[in-house]
């Protein structure tokens, strides 16, 4: 397995955005699915695929897409058009582990002796390698590198030994360990399942005939469908003409819970909610936190484009602050562009975002992030500021210091790669050059999303799950 760097140099990467819809009525769904995946585009850049079947006619039969790209660039109308089926399931991917290549892409379309199965999983597994080298050694032969594959091999061999593809899927979660939101199609039935610590989220959305899985709600709200309720942590649901039925029986006491705290801090889409509590609201009450903890005499606010923004606003709310747009972002700067050498003066930061020199010059800037992760990207937007004339620049981070890595989906990177591991908040703030650094408190993630049960192992190393002994992120291979 490969370990992906960033392409943007500092920010996380999370791996992938689920989609799933029956539609009842017998309308063909890859439309929704293509819009349902426009919207999650932020949980992944990479690949997307979509897969569809109909109902109605023989079993089996799976048409499917996927490629390297976004969304709007491996999907045509052309293709859209010849993706006819009445359940589908649609997915967009970030790699944290597995290579970059359009054979890893989702969802994957397994065909067996019980027909089809087909399978899109955001998250990451921590026994991967075990459970790869058992199937292996009873004559399995693996298209991809990535961890979906073990999922969906294990649930295909369970389907032999059960009477339905639900009861599969439970007996494949009483082996795989780690994060995973899954929703998996068999000819009849749309699946969906969440690991019983809840790390990544999964809701269930209505639109007429059509129930949906997906994600994030905003991916519901863009096909205008109405949220119905959220998967819980360990829970599996099972979507059928006749209803939805639900096996709690992997569901672990509340208290055990432990959502990844990024999905409010920085993945979701703010318009999303999440158990329950919603990601705007979350990002607000985190920089209304960072101004009661760690106030400073300042005549501006602003965020860092845009996962900033809102935290942003939440400081200036609190502290009186005027709230203001420092920077532009080019929003024609897709997920790559020609990548200057070492040699040249231009630089990625300053092909994203310009300063408004107007709105900075001769004033003491809070600057708002949500993370420093490696600390180039903060550096350069500090000194971008300099340049443009602040006077001074506060920087405040709506997250506590990255000091150890993730196995569960965020791609945060081996701990010598982390600028916080080893130095002070001090030394940092010199490194980036800003005239004050604070971080928020991890006491205060609780209180940001309602008391919440959560995963802080990237912050604290209490991990909810022992690490792997194995090195499922390939940090270490050449």
């Amino acid at each position: 397995m490969i370990h992906k760097q960033y392409e943007n140099g500092e920010k996380l990467g999370e791996e992938c955005g689920v989609f799933g819809i029956y539609d009842f009525g017998g309308n063909d769904v890859a439309s929704a699915i293509y819009y349902g995946l426009f919207a999650l585009q932020h949980r992944g850049q990479e690949s997307c695929g979509i897969a569809v079947s109909d109902t109605r006619g023989p079993k089996g039969i799976v048409k499917s897409h996927k490629g390297m790209g976004l969304v709007n660039e491996v999907f045509t109308p052309e293709v859209l058009e010849g993706l006819k089926g009445d359940i589908g399931l649609g997915h967009t991917r970030y790699s944290t582990a597995g290579s970059s290549t359009r054979e890893n892409a989702q969802p994957l379309v397994l065909n067996y002796i019980k027909g089809t199965l087909g399978l899109a999983h955001n998250g990451n597994l921590i026994n991967a390698p075990e459970l790869r080298r058992e199937l292996e050694y009873t004559g399995a032969i693996f298209q991809t590198t990535i961890d979906s594959e073990v999922i969906a091999y294990h649930i295909a061999r369970e389907r032999v030994r059960t009477a339905s593809v639900e009861e599969a899927v439970a007996r494949a979660m009483d082996k795989i360990k780690g994060a995973y939101s899954l929703v998996i199609m068999s000819p009849r039935k749309l699946i969906g399942a969440r690991d019983p610590f809840g790390f990544r989220p999964l809701c269930i959305g209505k639109r007429d005939q059509a129930y949906i899985l997906a994600s994030e709600t905003c991916a519901l709200e863009t096909i205008g469908a109405e949220f119905v309720r959220d998967v819980e942590p360990g829970e599996i649901v099972t979507i059928t003409p006749d209803g939805i039925q639900s096996d709690r029986s992997h569901c672990i006491a509340k208290e055990q819970e432990a959502r990844c705290i990024f999905e409010y801090i920085y993945f979701a889409r703010p318009d999303s909610h999440f158990d329950g509590v919603s990601v705007y609201q979350s990002r607000i009450r985190a920089g209304r936190f960072l101004a009661m903890d760690a106030p400073v005499d300042a005549d501006l606010v602003t965020g860092v484009p845009e996962s900033g923004n809102a935290a942003a606003l939440g400081y200036s709310l609190q502290s009186g602050i005027p709230y203001g747009t420092a920077f532009v972002k080019n929003g024609y700067v897709g997920r790559t562009f020609i990548s200057p050498g070492q040699s040249s003066r231009e630089s990625g930061v300053r092909i994203k975002l310009n300063v408004l020199r107007e709105a900075v010059k001769d004033k003491r800037i809070v600057l708002i992030d949500d993370s420093i992760v490696r600390g180039t990207t903060s550096g350069r937007i500090v000194s971008m500021l300099r340049e443009a004339g602040a006077k001074e620049v506060h920087m405040r981070i709506s997250s506590p210091p990255f000091l150890y890595p993730c196995y569960f989906g965020t791609d945060v990177p081996a701990r010598d790669q982390l600028i916080a591991y080893n130095r002070s908040v001090e030394e940092i703030c010199r490194i980036i050059g800003a005239d004050s650094l604070e971080y928020l408190g991890v006491e205060r993630l609780g209180e940001m999303i309602d008391g919440l049960p959560h995963c802080t192992a990237c912050f604290t190393g209490k991990y909810p799950l022992d690490p792997p002994e194995e090195d499922i992120r390939g940090e270490f291979k050449k």
